[in-house]
């Protein structure tokens, strides 16, 4: 299973939410840049970037630092915030980027999302971001009424291959990740999934693995790798399946 770190821009810095409330925000630093290639120093084989300040605004705030980001490592990005149409997707790519996540316009344009899976392919992931169960957009800030699992069929015969699926309410906290959501989601829909929220242990990690055959393929991990509760090594050797030799 793959550990993907996340580096979310607020105001061209790199902080971290809890439940994706603005008020809730702590810097860890003024230089995503630096960030970015502390992760791949440290073994990460992909990034997961997020614009907050264009999930908000409901367009990309930050494609500048993205494409800084994208040059400064080796490894895939993929990012998300704020992409809502094409004009969006194509400026993402054209940074660099190696996927573009969709949220919002995923849930209200299936449409548009059609028609970007057929040109862009597996490089188009959608995100399922949930709260008690109901998929929530335009930045987290209300909820669709849409239920997760009849989304994630929509989204499979819209052609969506991945997702991203976080549990609102354990993002950012430490709580652990919903591991029944993840699993149910996955089953239900066939898709390939990439857990995050709430990720705060090793055995988080490994709980995740156990889901593996039923389509879990990659966790992403923030806030415990900035207030080093895990390393990125120790969560890398979780994911794994091997003994963390401490």
């Amino acid at each position: 299973m793959l550990v993907i770190p996340a580096i979310d821009l607020r105001g061209g810095r790199c902080v971290r939410l809890v439940e994706g409330r603005p008020d809730k925000e702590t810097v860890y630093s003024g230089d995503p840049v630096t960030v970015a290639r502390r992760w791949e120093a440290a073994g990460a084989k992909m990034l997961h970037v997020v614009d907050l300040d264009g999930a908000f605004a409901g367009r990309p705030a930050h494609l500048p630092l993205i494409r800084e980001i994208v040059a400064a490592v080796a490894i895939p990005v993929q990012v998300g915030g704020g992409i809502r149409d094409r004009a969006a997707v194509e400026a993402a790519l054209a940074c660099g980027v190696a996927r573009v996540i969709l949220g919002t316009a995923a849930v209200t344009d299936t449409s548009l999302l059609r028609e970007l899976v057929r040109d862009f392919g597996a490089r188009v992931l959608a995100s399922v971001d949930c709260r008690d169960g109901v998929v929530a957009v335009r930045g987290w800030e209300s909820l669709s009424g849409v239920e997760a699992a009849a989304f994630g069929r929509q989204l499979k015969e819209c052609g969506v291959e991945r997702v991203v699926f976080t549990d609102i309410a354990r993002d950012g906290t430490l709580m652990g990740p919903n591991i029944a959501a993840v699993g149910d989601f996955a089953r239900v829909t066939g898709l390939k999934v990439i857990a995050s929220g709430g990720v705060s242990r090793v055995e988080d990690i490994r709980a995740l693995r156990e889901l593996e055959e039923a389509g879990v393929e990659a966790v992403i991990i923030g806030k415990a790798l900035y207030d080093g509760r895990l390393s990125l090594a120790e969560a890398i050797a979780a994911a794994e399946g091997k003994e963390i030799v401490s």
